[in-house]
């Protein structure tokens, strides 16, 4: 059973759909790399789908409902997508073996392909997730923000029983994407306290970033979160926190808690690569974890024909 948003391990499992679609995952595979194809966003759209969907309510598809009131219009999720490709691999999931596979399951599948697909590690998914049945605004209130302070962070992955490595390595996966300069604007102009720029900014980046994002320029244009690396799956992110050449707030601060600082420097000890620990395994570990929180099984939640409604 799940209490609150905890992380339930019990009734997941892999390979839940060996019997009753057993083309499932290569059904999912397959859309995605034909999405990743077309449109090389789509590794980091889908990687984000799936920790929005699960930092609310837990991993049960309620992200994925449209309506006006719907949680995927919620202020903490701007700029969260991914939906037609979720939508297309559950049409073609329906018409195999309709009624089978959820909703939430694919979210969680679409995200291993899609980091695999970044030339990320390659991994298994315990499914078994059903979809549930409320999805609204209001809910997605208290997602992990880019203004948080390592601290707040701390508390809401805590809150999911996330510890402070998972908040560091999940953090990572900003190793794919881009950020709009939305974000940046305080960043570098108006930090607080005091204005100007954020002091953790290493003073060779500095110019680079004021250049693509000017004071008073457009906040919609996009800019890579890992500099030097914003194509490819790696731990090149966390060289960048620990050199001040991180782009957003939230990463820098991660090399402002002694906590989450030995955590970063961990992967770069001088032997880490006998002795480990390993990046992608960690990330790996974290993500599934991530992926277990909240989740409905059983007779809970339903197995909705579309995913952007219930049934």
């Amino acid at each position: 059973m799940v209490l609150g948003n905890t992380i339930s391990q019990a009734q997941l499992k892999l390979g839940f759909y060996g019997n009753t679609c057993p083309d499932a995952e290569s059904i999912v595979t397959s859309v995605v790399r034909e999405a990743s194809l077309s449109d090389s966003k789509t590794s980091a759209v889908l990687l984000r789908l799936h920790f929005h969907d699960c930092f609310v309510q837990g991993c049960d598809g309620s992200i994925l409902i449209d309506g006006s009131s719907a949680e995927r219009h919620a202020f903490g999720h701007q700029g969260v997508g991914g939906f037609e490709v979720i939508e297309k691999a559950k049409a073609q999931l329906e018409g195999v073996c309709p009624g089978v596979v959820s909703c939430a399951d694919i979210v969680a599948l679409a995200a291993r392909d899609a980091i695999a697909l970044a030339n990320g590690p390659n991994y298994q998914v315990p499914t078994g997730r059903r979809d549930g049945l409320v999805s609204n605004m209001s809910t997605a209130d208290n997602m992990p923000d880019v203004s948080d302070s390592v601290q707040q962070l701390k508390a809401k992955f805590l809150d999911k029983g996330l510890s402070e490595k998972d908040l560091v390595v999940l953090n990572a996966a900003h190793t794919i994407g881009t950020t709009a300069c939305f974000f940046m604007t305080q960043r570098l102009y108006n930090f607080f306290p005091g204005g100007g720029s954020d002091p953790a900014i290493n003073p060779d980046f500095l110019p680079e970033l004021k250049s693509q994002c000017p004071q008073n320029g457009d906040i919609n244009v996009r800019i890579p979160m890992d500099r030097g690396s914003g194509q490819t799956f790696d731990s090149q992110i966390l060289q960048n926190i620990r050199t001040g050449f991180a782009v957003l707030a939230s990463d820098a601060r991660l090399y402002e808690d002694e906590g989450t600082k030995s955590v970063v420097d961990s992967y770069f000890d001088v032997l880490a690569p006998i002795f480990g620990p390993v990046f992608e395994t960690e990330f790996v570990n974290s993500i599934v974890r991530m992926g277990q929180i909240g989740v409905k099984t059983g007779s809970e939640g339903e197995i909705r024909r579309v995913c952007g409604a219930f049934n």
